[in-house]
């Protein structure tokens, strides 16, 4: 074990621990590099998915059903996000009462399982109707999971971090969004390679599926080894775990839902336009006004995620500085001058351009996502803190990610071109920047239970009591 780290003002005083022992940079790498490679893992199964959608399934599962085969594969992106509230809700009411280690192991086994299934689906040519059916099972399977697994990771993280350092410690979870579309992008694309023409149809795109299960056992075997949150653990160690903690948040808190909901809405909109795999399918169409190879544009999305994981960083480090609220008023700046600069560049049909419009992007989205994991740990009383943060990223991903990309590919082929979603994301990230700006600042706030009161007064501006 490494010396201790000095007390910085961490989740209980001192930098101790609920049972008297110190903190140290071991125990606090150890958490840091589980809920990386947990996130990575599960967003690389979530992923996976909607860059096949684009490349693959609607030509192998739902070509038949009809001249709108492509807009009823994004649609199945978006049905995932209609459950991510239940996952939420699950997974928050559990993570309040049992702890939010137990919770994470098992978001992890069942986002692995339902992925792995994918990789082995039969096709409509083989089974029919029911082919697309079960697909639409195992990606709802993959939404619960996804919706129980963020809040977990995001407070493993930021309520073991020292006070001072809860946005660098919170922005780890997050960069495993942006790992997760660099893995999953980079496998689809060696795949291309491997596997060119139709045996990627045939069989290449099932290999990054299936790949799923040496991944999962990666991520369980690091979560197994992280010690329980502390303040959960002082929480259980008082006996003062929230009987009902969904009940209790929307009775004082379901305004604050909303609000920072909708923050994260205007994040994961704009988001989705590669992670839900609709540049990938706008790019790569072969009847539409670019039709790029799938190899090319894969791993300029790939490359897109490395400036969004260094910008996701940046963001969470800096928050420490400036604050969570005014990093993330620079970053609906930088992400508005990111959503008017990508379609232009990418309908160049320059796969150099394409990529320099998506690491723009990826600049604001960066800063609009790194401190989100601090700020929304921050809104929220430790008794009902899973579950808040949970259902609140649920609903958010909702009403921003879910539909991004059916409502993109509508959208152009209503108006015949892209500034309609040009318009749309504009939109999205003012809503973004609005809620924001509804928010007080609570950077730095004690998180422990010995100052719940003090976390139930709300940060709405112009409300004083949740």
């Amino acid at each position: 074990m490494s010396a201790a780290t000095p007390a910085t003002g961490g989740s209980t005083p001192g930098g101790f621990t609920p049972t008297g022992t110190i903190a140290t940079h071991e125990d606090r790498r150890r958490v840091v590099f589980a809920t990386v490679i947990g996130t990575t893992v599960e967003w690389y199964d979530f992923f996976i998915y909607a860059t096949a959608v684009g490349l693959v399934f609607g030509q192998l599962f739902f070509a038949p059903l009809g001249a709108d085969s492509a807009l009823i594969a994004f649609a199945t992106v978006g049905v995932s996000f209609l459950f991510r509230p239940l996952g939420a809700f699950l997974a928050g009411h559990l993570g309040d009462k049992y702890g939010r280690k137990p919770v994470l192991m098992w978001t992890l086994i069942l986002m692995g399982a339902s992925t792995a299934l994918i990789g082995l689906l039969p096709t409509y040519a083989a089974i029919g109707v029911a082919a697309p059916i079960l697909l639409v099972l195992l990606r709802i399977l993959q939404g619960i999971s996804a919706g129980g697994e963020w809040g977990g990771a995001v407070l493993m993280a930021v309520e073991h971090a020292p006070r001072s350092r809860r946005g660098a410690f919170g922005a780890a979870p997050q960069i495993g969004v942006p790992l997760g579309l660099l893995l999953a992008s980079g496998v689809m694309a060696l795949m291309t390679v491997i596997a060119p023409g139709d045996q990627f149809l045939q069989w290449g795109w099932r290999v990054p599926f299936l790949l799923s299960v040496v991944l999962i056992l990666v991520g369980y075997y690091v979560r197994r080894r992280v010690e329980e949150s502390p303040v959960f653990a002082e929480l259980a160690e008082r006996k003062e775990e929230t009987r009902m903690p969904i009940v209790q948040l929307f009775r004082k808190h379901a305004l604050l839902v909303i609000i920072a909901a909708l923050v994260f809405a205007g994040n994961n909109a704009v988001g989705y336009m590669t992670t839900g795999g609709y540049i990938q399918g706008y790019a790569t169409n072969p009847d539409g006004p670019i039709a790029l190879e799938r190899g090319p544009v894969l791993w300029a999305v790939a490359g897109s995620a490395v400036t969004w994981l260094i910008t996701t960083l940046v963001a969470g480090v800096v928050s420490d500085r400036l604050g969570r609220r005014t990093t993330y008023i620079i970053g609906w700046i930088l992400q508005l001058g990111g959503v008017f600069a990508l379609f232009p560049l990418v309908n160049t049909g320059d796969i150099w351009l394409l990529f320099l419009g998506l690491a723009i992007l990826t600049i604001g989205l960066g800063f609009t996502y790194g401190p989100q994991a601090a700020m929304y740990a921050e809104l929220y009383p430790a008794s009902i803190r899973f579950s808040g943060v949970s259902i609140s990223y649920a609903l958010g991903a909702i009403l921003g990610g879910a539909f991004a990309p059916l409502i993109a590919a509508a959208l152009v082929k209503a108006t015949g071109g892209t500034g309609s979603v040009t318009v749309y994301l504009a939109v999205m990230t003012l809503i973004g920047l609005g809620a924001t700006l509804m928010l007080r600042d609570r950077t730095g706030i004690p998180l422990g239970p010995d100052h719940e009161a003090e976390q139930s007064v709300s940060p709405i501006y112009g409300v004083s009591q949740a």
